[in-house]
């Protein structure tokens, strides 16, 4: 070949797929792998040119990993046991000195090692495979979760309490050594991936050192210093990565996801992680993902939402943990589960809105996964089964949807099931056809207000269908109408039950472009697109008082009227107090918003500049800088005063009430 080599930089050569001989001379075919270097080094401007979500990341949706643990032991309150039974006081410290012992006396530690509790019994993690006369079955596990309709699934590595679940030379404390004697990393990564699904290995270990044990006495022993956090950061920052090296050679995981205090481990190690695991994946010839709350980049890993998502569409592809109990991330005696119609209305929510979903479940120390659990996984699965040509491999549409539900708007949002006067949008990749899912059924007239005639033109509209009770199976939904208000779209008597329902419309080519919605003449609804929470007057209250956001209860203290005072700008009136949103000529970022009479001045005027899907700047005339909610989703929190900018904090959405 007589390229230069620094034109195979940007991409890697996958495989060479077929040799052609032609007058003597041989010629090469090549195939290529998604676009990125050919070799990372250690620094951010390497490593950010890591594509962070490949194509089947974004095709795959849906997946599933499980707190499971020496944590699971216990059973009781959550996954935080190993660090609150060493608070004096707390329900954790109390029922540990009931059921085992002061912890000085009976420690942690004595879960792995196993010990007997103060009624006799012996007291250890180490659950026994089926075969060998136990309750775990890894094979059954990796079977569920390809019936639930995951494309990704993998454990939780090692969570904070420093315990890791796989065959480690640096950490003694692992499962091969101890407790149950097996590589459980192994058992799950061979099970899932024969089932078809990509491996997810989890880590929490950055905590371990960082704040976790910090109530465990200091131990003298090297061994269990090793365990509780206390080498010295020196010594923990190189274990930290040299667990992450472990694990990436010896099961070459298709996403490291990882929970939060990164921003703890030193810069360098981090850079080292990203760097080793990409040029791993260079000499596997697959695609990677990383994860991060913090401490890492969206240039060449995936933001995850801890039990959220964003309030509306957010680029670049994001994702989301979320778990099926609210109570706890692992098993505990009496756990709780969300509905299945939460957490699936969840799921179709943040797919509409660019996302993938992670969904925790909670299995038992023995290795059993409870039968409720089954049950919202199983009812995942039916769903996905039938209706998953709306899900998988879909993109998001300019709009993620409409209705009356707010779902998302940050991190720590439950999954709240949706009406059936809810609506979520998807497309096809190649953008000829647009799903709208229902959650519940609609009656006898589907109204899909997003799409009126004021902002798209439906007439290559092809065809429109109900997606039938069996996969691939279709009922033609011939007669609609199309005016100002929307598409109407005539439904038969409900033909089957459904947790949502899906109607394709199919266009003779592109989905056409959807317009910006029209500024409500009336009162209206102003929601922030990083918190979903709406602007609040606060009431009654004097001039001069901030503005606010707080949840949307109706109350007239969140509605607003935007009246046009030409030339594209707007006063801003609240129908509580009849004041106006005033900048008060503060053109600082972070100043705070208020209110005040009327005065016509250029503090108190504003105009619109569109983001897209829906959604706004609002722009001061006398200050040039835009409202935004800070990313404070706390009810109450203050609005303030920001330069124009990509963030969501600073884009809101205007709804007619």
């Amino acid at each position: 070949m007589s390229l230069p080599l620094r034109q195979f930089t940007r991409r890697r050569l996958l495989a060479i797929s077929g040799l052609t001989a032609i007058a003597g001379l041989v010629r090469v075919r090549m195939v290529w792998a998604t676009q990125g270097p050919a070799s990372y080094t250690p620094t951010w401007p390497s490593v950010d040119q890591h594509p962070p979500a490949p194509e089947w990341f974004q095709d795959a949706k849906f997946g599933i990993y499980f707190h499971w643990g020496v944590f699971s032991v216990p059973a009781f309150a959550n996954e935080w046991y190993p660090r609150n039974m060493y608070i004096g006081g707390s329900n954790e410290n109390r029922h540990h000195i009931a059921t085992y012992g002061d912890p000085s006396a009976w420690p942690y530690h004595n879960f792995i090692n196993g010990a007997r509790d103060k009624a006799g019994n012996w007291v250890q993690f180490a659950p026994k495979l089926r075969s060998a006369g136990g309750n775990f079955d890894p094979g059954e596990w990796a079977q569920l979760f390809a019936d639930a309709g995951a494309r990704f699934a993998g454990p939780v590595a090692e969570h904070h309490d420093g315990y890791s679940m796989w065959n480690s030379t640096v950490n003694e404390w692992n499962s091969v050594r101890t407790g149950p004697k097996l590589d459980l990393v192994r058992l799950h990564a061979d099970a899932i991936r024969a089932k078809g699904m990509k491996f997810i290995v989890s880590l929490h270990h950055a905590y371990n050192f960082t704040g976790y044990y910090d109530r465990v006495p200091t131990q003298s022993d090297p061994s269990l210093r090793k365990l509780y956090g206390q080498l010295g950061r020196p010594a923990e920052n190189q274990l930290w990565f040299d667990k992450l090296k472990e694990v990436i050679d010896g099961y070459q995981p298709d996403i490291v996801w990882q929970d939060f205090n990164l921003p703890q481990v030193d810069e360098s190690q981090r850079l080292n992680f990203l760097a080793y695991y990409f040029n791993q994946a260079v000499a596997w010839n697959k695609d990677v993902v990383t994860t991060y709350k913090d401490g890492l980049n969206n240039r060449g890993s995936v933001f995850d939402f801890e039990r959220g998502g964003p309030a509306d569409i957010q680029h670049p592809f994001w994702l989301t943990d979320d778990s099926i109990s609210s109570s706890s991330w692992c098993y505990t005696v009496g756990i709780g589960y969300y509905s299945l119609n939460a957490m699936l209305h969840a799921l179709i929510d943040r797919v509409s809105k660019n996302g993938n979903m992670l969904l925790n479940i909670a299995p038992m120390a023995d290795g059993t996964i409870p039968g409720g659990q089954r049950t919202i996984l199983l009812g995942i699965g039916d769903y996905l089964k039938r209706f998953g040509e709306s899900i998988y491999a879909t993109r998001a549409w300019t709009a993620y949807g409409e209705g009356p539900t707010q779902m998302g708007g940050g991190s720590f949002v439950q999954p709240r099931e949706g009406t059936n006067r809810d609506i979520r949008f998807t497309r096809s990749k190649d953008n000829t056809v647009l799903y709208a899912t229902v959650m519940g059924w609609p009656g006898s007239t589907l109204s899909i207000t997003t799409l009126n005639s004021g902002r798209i033109n439906l007439s290559t509209l092809a065809s429109v269908q109900l997606l039938g009770s069996t996969a691939g199976s279709y009922i033609n939904l011939p007669t609609r109408n199309q005016n100002s208000s929307g598409l109407h779209i005539s439904m038969p008597s409900a033909p089957f039950s459904a947790p949502a329902y899906v109607v394709k419309l199919t266009f003779s080519g592109q989905i056409p472009a959807l317009g910006t919605a029209p500024v409500p003449t009336g009162w209206a609804r102003i929601t922030n697109g990083a918190t979903g929470l709406a602007l609040d007057s606060g009431g009654n209250v004097s001039s001069g008082s901030r503005l606010k956001q707080w949840s949307w209860d109706s109350s007239t203290n969140l509605q607003w009227q935007l009246v046009g005072l030409g030339d594209g700008w707007y006063r801003i009136v609240n129908r509580t107090n009849g004041m106006v949103a005033d900048s008060w000529g503060n053109n600082a970022n972070g100043a705070t918003c208020q209110q005040a009479a009327w005065n016509g001045g250029n503090n108190q005027q504003w105009r619109l500049t569109s983001v897209g899907s829906g959604r706004y700047q609002i722009i001061n005339r006398g200050t040039g800088t835009a409202l935004d909610s800070l990313g404070d989703s706390t009810a109450g929190s203050s609005v303030a005063m920001w330069s124009p900018n990509n963030s969501p904090n600073n884009h809101w959405t205007i709804a007619a009430i």
